[in-house]
């Protein structure tokens, strides 16, 4: 996709109808989203196009109006002895048909592309591992795969059907042709995501053997500071990058300083509105990261003025997925960037009355991030038990797994061996017990 016009960041627009269903908040909201991900693809959005109607225009999705004052500033940006940046592309609010997309073509003068092929380009773009791949193909062929009838009329002759072998039979139209290559392409890619769903699961029982290891999710809407918090909690080197969908791939990292029991966590791919349906089962594994996790730091961006729909998205799409049941810490994040103190100070008192036990914060204060990190180590040490371990000199070699694998709160010594007093998790505890006694029988 081109988007850059002479060194220049291509231009675009963005057109959209406002049904009688929809609140200006929520109509403005998805508007400034979708200059968001337009802006995620490379373009720089010049002026937005909205009109009121009781439904889409069947033919165009716009009114005929509206489309010729879209046609008109298009031409206008396209004259030579102004020096403006052409216009590359229309953006529409919604998923629209092909016939819709190619009426609206022809009559602006402009590609166009709809909000769910807006999405699909990012995703395509950023996937960066063989299981985002896979699930992205996957994606845009489910888009594709309805499309293909209507888009066989557009194209005429070659929508036509073929003859069947030597005359008998009607044979299959293109349409059919195309359809089944779709459907089996699709049953192949699952087949390649199953065998790789089952490598990471067998990945993640490792790690979650392995002392005793907790694991924490980042959730939430894109562009929430997801990343920006994980690399505060982690000290790791993670994308932190102001676009959506800046990463798809989930990152995950252990918690630092390190703590007994060991916490790993997970940044997980951001929701967002209208996130076409195809995408979120496709990316069901993706976020399956979020069901194997003991606790969900569900990350909200309080600064947003819709914050709310935020919230609500995120909670909707773990709820498809299953994990509405997982314990959460609901983290309202970039609160520096709410006015001045007082505006912060009121803000803040807003959300703790409304969200009790929720976290007010910013990821770029070290103090804050500092008070998660204590709350996320309490919620793991809540269930921990202390006993007391002894080890004999001829066992020394597992002198290493026991302060890895535990808090050692007192130690002491005699001639035979080391006295132990521990606090860790019940299998890490359990593990070491079986192995001590195993050396003491021998």
């Amino acid at each position: 996709m081109q988007t850059e016009v002479k060194g220049k960041i291509a231009h675009a627009v963005v057109a959209a109808v406002q049904l009688p269903s929809v609140s200006d908040v929520e109509f403005e909201a998805s508007l400034a989203e979708l200059r968001d991900l337009a802006k995620t693809l490379g373009f720089k959005v010049v002026h937005t196009f909205t009109q009121k109607r009781t439904a889409f225009e069947t033919s165009a999705y716009l009114g005929p109006g509206k489309r010729v004052e879209i046609r008109d500033f298009i031409a206008g940006s396209e004259a030579t002895d102004t020096g403006n940046t052409p216009i590359e592309m229309v953006f529409v609010d919604h998923e629209i048909s092909p016939s819709q997309a190619r009426n609206l073509e022809n009559e602006v003068g402009c590609d166009v592309m709809d909000r769910t092929m807006v999405i699909l380009g990012i995703f395509h773009r950023n996937a960066r591992s063989r299981a985002a791949r896979a699930q992205v193909e996957i994606a845009r062929l489910g888009y594709m795969a309805p499309r293909l009838r209507e888009m066989a009329k557009l194209a005429g002759p070659q929508g036509r059907q073929r003859s069947g072998t030597g005359g008998r039979g009607a044979g299959e139209s293109h349409t059919e042709l195309d359809k089944r290559k779709i459907r089996d392409r699709i049953a192949e890619l699952q087949q390649e995501i199953a065998a790789m769903d089952v490598e990471r699961k067998t990945q993640r029982s490792r790690r979650q053997e392995r002392q005793g290891l907790a694991n924490v999710a980042l959730v939430g809407y894109t562009n929430a500071g997801k990343s920006t918090l994980m690399r505060a909690l982690t000290g790791s080197d993670v994308l932190v990058e102001n676009k959506l969908f800046a990463t798809l791939d989930t990152t995950v990292r252990a918690l630092y300083p390190e703590t007994v029991p060991h916490v790993l966590v997970s940044d997980t791919v951001g929701f967002i509105k209208n996130l076409p349906h195809g995408l979120v089962a496709s990316f069901k594994s993706t976020l399956e990261e979020a069901l194997d996790a003991s606790l969900l730091l569900h990350v909200i961006d309080a600064s947003d003025p819709g914050f709310e729909r935020q919230l609500e998205v995120t909670d909707t799409v773990l709820a498809e997925i299953g994990a509405e049941t997982v314990p959460r810490i609901r983290v309202f994040n970039k609160m520096d960037q709410v006015g001045d103190a007082s505006a912060q100070a009121e803000h803040e008192a807003m959300l703790r009355a409304r969200y009790p036990d929720c976290f007010v914060m910013s990821a770029r204060h070290q103090a804050d991030v500092a008070m998660l990190h204590q709350a996320i180590v309490a919620f793991f040490r809540k269930d921990l038990i202390e006993t007391e371990l002894f080890l004999p000199w001829s066992a020394q070699k597992l002198r290493g797994d026991i302060f890895s694998g535990c808090e050692v709160l007192e130690e002491h010594a005699d001639a035979e061996g080391a006295f132990f007093r521990v606090r860790g998790t019940r299998e890490v505890l359990e593990g070491l017990t079986a192995q001590l006694a195993a050396i003491n029988n021998i």
